[in-house]
């Protein structure tokens, strides 16, 4: 895993954000899909607990904005406090493991819809 250096020591909540980053480049990889993200691909930031359920200042992942909209279209705020707090929660989920795959044969560049 990548964490920028001021970050190296403490990866934990209220640290800064986890992010991974593939040996040859610069370029950030989703830590859900493995597709890397490209600066001109939609992305945000995603905050492990919800800043409404006490995660404000906590650690938060860089994903592509398809990925963080889904998450968020398929869990409650309060599910993702309780049970989704981490990159592998949210992996383990069986209708987001299921996107995740799906959308990892997706080209980087690939913005989708969510509905």
């Amino acid at each position: 895993m990548w964490w920028p250096t001021s970050w190296a020591n403490s990866p934990g909540p209220g640290n800064g954000p986890i992010e991974t980053r593939p040996a040859d480049t610069g370029t950030p990889l989703c830590p859900l899909c493995g597709r890397p993200i490209p600066p001109d691909v939609p992305q945000s930031r995603h905050h492990l607990t919800p800043k409404l359920r006490g995660g404000k200042g906590g650690p938060t992942v860089l994903l592509h904005q398809v990925c963080h909209s889904t998450i968020h279209k398929t869990l409650s705020e309060t599910d993702l406090a309780r049970r989704y707090d981490s990159v592998d929660a949210l992996r383990a989920h069986p209708d987001l493991a299921r996107f995740f795959a799906w959308v990892a044969k997706r080209p980087p560049g690939w913005k989708g819809k969510v509905r």
